[in-house]
Order: C-alpha cells, then structure tokens, then sequence
C-alpha cells in the first residue's frame, strides 16, 4: 500500500526520492503515527512533500490511495486482525481524561469490551437501532453509532457527539492547499524572501564555524570565531492603497505587511489612496495633519530601493487620468503623472493586486494601471508573489 502512495506520487509529478520514502517508512517503524489517521497523513506528507506547491496534488493522490478505508465492514476487519489489547489501552489514555477512565467498568475490562465486540459482531445479522446490546444506533450499547456509553466504540457514525468514543471508524476530509488561494502571513514570508541579496553588517552575531576549526587546530585550544549575521540586504519601500474599495481586504494586506517586515530588514512603506498624488502619509489618523510629500519621498530614498504598490486599481479613471480627479482633493496633476514619476525613481517595480485576477478585467482603471506598470501587476497569491519577486530580481 506504501508503495503504492510512492509510484502514485510519481505520477502525478510530485517530486519525491527513494530517500523520502525510506524516511517515511523509518518514521512508521519507529512507531510516530500509530493509532491516528491524521498523525498518518500528516507524518506522509512531511516525509514526501518537500514544496507546497504540491501539498495539494499530494491530498488528491492520498485521497485516491487510501479511499477504500472507510468502507471497510467492521466484521472484516476483526475476522482478518487481531487488535491488540494494549493499542486500546493506550488510545484511551490518549482520548479519555481520568474521571472517564475511571468510568469504564460495566464490562470489566479493556479485554472484556474487546472480547464483546468481537463476540457481538459475529452474532448480529441486521442493523439495531436503540437498546442496550446490539451494535447498532441511538442506543446505549459500548458500540455503535448516535447513542450513548462513556466506554463506547462508535462505528460509522460522522462525527462524535459525546466525544466519549474509544476509537473513531470514520472517514477523514483533508483541507485542499491549492497555490492561488490567498495566502496567510506565513505563505506571504515565504515568496517575499525568494527576493533576497545576502550581506554581512552588524556587530558579530553568528558562529564562524570554518575559522573556529581552522584557529583551533592552529593554536591547539577551542578559539571561538565570529563574525556578522548574514542578513537580506534588498531595500523595499512599499505604498498601501487604504480606505474605500480596500476595506474588504484589510486583514490580507496587514499580513502582507506583517511578512514583508519580517522578511526585508530595510523596508519603508506609505499611505496613499486609490492613486498615488502629492502627498502620502504614515499614520491614518493623521493623513491630513502629517502627509509627507511624495517629491520628498522620491528624493530620500535611492534607486537600489525596490518599490512595490499594493492595491486593487479600483477606481475612476478620471482620478488616474486628469488634474483635479482626485475624489477627496484636488490634485493639479493626474494620479498617471505621479505613478510614472515613481516607476522612473524606482526601475525595479511591482503592483500587487489583492482582487482576484478573473475579476480585473472588468474594471477599465485597473487596465489603465497595468499599462502604466508595463504589466507588473500581479494578485496577491502565492504564485502572483513568486512572480512578482522575480519582476523585482
């Protein structure tokens, strides 16, 4: 069955080694997931699956090789196994709390519960329903499904309902990871440090591993070398698009913004809305108070500054295209002259675009931007970042 996971994988493209499936193999024998499907899937996936871009191909195949589990008969099962009395023991010390465990005694046993299934399951010919003996439903019977024993086993029931079950018989639904889904902070930290140019600054902060073993074979004693931290020197200013149309997509962008200040250790950012004019601002309370002109801004930081704009180009095109289309200011000149005057400052460019990509089509400003931006316009997904890391490369 194992085996068959590893040439299924391989078949669908997944990048996978003989080495990754010994590992995996290895894990199991070692006993890492034993009596829980989930610990089963996971302990694979982290064996085999080396990039999320595959996680969600990886879930299809999982899903296709171990799809017959769940409709596997009980009585099967216990005419083919032998379940071992310590796997129960063990799996209920895992599920019950203490007072529950101290419940368990209408049957006697670990043994004798088990011994009773078995007994039960070869006797019973038809579905049961209510009762107090038969494998069946909405009765009190230890086993079945929608009733009710604090030692029960419950069999083909879809979900727990007194979470009291010694063993879940029930199928599994593994969430799909597919690359164009929105991205949390981790995913966004992941693509934006695929930017990266390393550099050493800063006092010495890291292990010279090499020098320490070249100094002390050279003196005869442990000499303990440092030196600086390797750190991303790229520099990053970025521009936020806030209010209006981007409300909907606040919490997508505070993570962007949360990832990109983890992953760039030289990063300025600003305010804008819609467009970009003469003004930006750090502090929304205070836009109108302690705006910052953009000239100033162009002339303080450098050419070797990446810049990024993020934002859904949703707007009129009158506020890009014409003096005085601003719709909270009036602005002498259009939005288009400002954003040029940025993608001159900064040649190294990029628009992230939180709408989703089928959608931008319909909305003329949001052509008028990608023109402006030779089509560096990318969503704000895990390939878009990827992308867009390699337009800013």
């Amino acid at each position: 069955m194992f085996l068959n996971l590893f040439d299924e994988m391989k078949s669908a493209k997944i990048p996978v080694s003989l080495r990754e499936y010994l590992t995996f193999l290895e894990a199991l024998t070692a006993g890492v997931a034993i009596f829980d499907v989930n610990d089963f899937y996971y302990l694979a996936r982290t064996s085999l699956v080396k990039d999320e871009r595959h996680i969600d191909r990886f879930d299809q195949v999982f899903s296709n090789v171990f799809k017959g589990l769940e409709a596997i008969e009980i009585e099967e099962v216990f005419k083919k196994i032998e379940i071992p009395n310590e796997w129960i023991k063990k799996l209920a010390e895992k599920t019950l709390s203490k007072e529950e465990m101290e419940k368990i005694n209408s049957l006697g046993s670990f043994e004798k519960l088990m011994e009773t299934l078995k007994k039960r399951l070869e006797e019973q010919k038809n579905r049961h329903q209510g009762g107090n003996k038969w494998i069946g439903t909405a009765g009190t019977s230890p086993f079945g499904a929608y009733g009710y024993n604090p030692e029960g086993i419950r069999i083909g029931q879809h979900e727990s309902r007194h979470k009291r079950a010694v063993k879940v018989w029930d199928k599994r639904e593994f969430k799909n990871f597919d690359s164009d889904i929105e991205l949390g902070t981790r995913g966004m930290k992941i693509a934006l440090k695929r930017l990266r140019r390393w550099a050493r600054d800063g006092a010495d902060e890291e292990l010279d591993l090499e020098n320490t073993i070249s100094s002390s074979a050279k003196s005869g004693f442990i000499d303990v070398r440092t030196r600086p931290e390797r750190r991303n020197a790229i520099k990053v200013i970025i521009f936020f698009d806030v209010g209006g149309s981007m409300d909907a997509y606040i919490r997508q962008v505070e993570e962007l913004f949360s990832a990109a200040r983890t992953a760039f250790k030289h990063l300025e950012y600003y305010y804008f809305h819609n467009c970009l004019y003469e003004g930006v601002w750090k502090n929304n309370h205070r836009r109108w108070t302690e705006q910052t002109p953009t000239t100033e801004v162009m002339n303080t930081y450098g050419k070797d500054y990446r810049c990024i704009f993020v934002g859904d180009a949703s707007m009129s095109p009158y506020e890009i295209e014409y003096p005085g289309g601003a719709n909270e200011h009036y602005n002498a000149e259009s939005g288009r002259t400002w954003l040029e005057r940025a993608i001159t400052k900064w040649p190294n460019y990029l628009w992230i675009n939180p709408t989703n990509k089928d959608h931008w089509e319909y909305t003329h400003s949001t052509h008028i931007i990608k023109d402006i931006f030779e089509d560096k316009m990318v969503p704000l997904t895990l390939n878009g970042l990827k992308e867009g890391m390699r337009h800013l490369s």
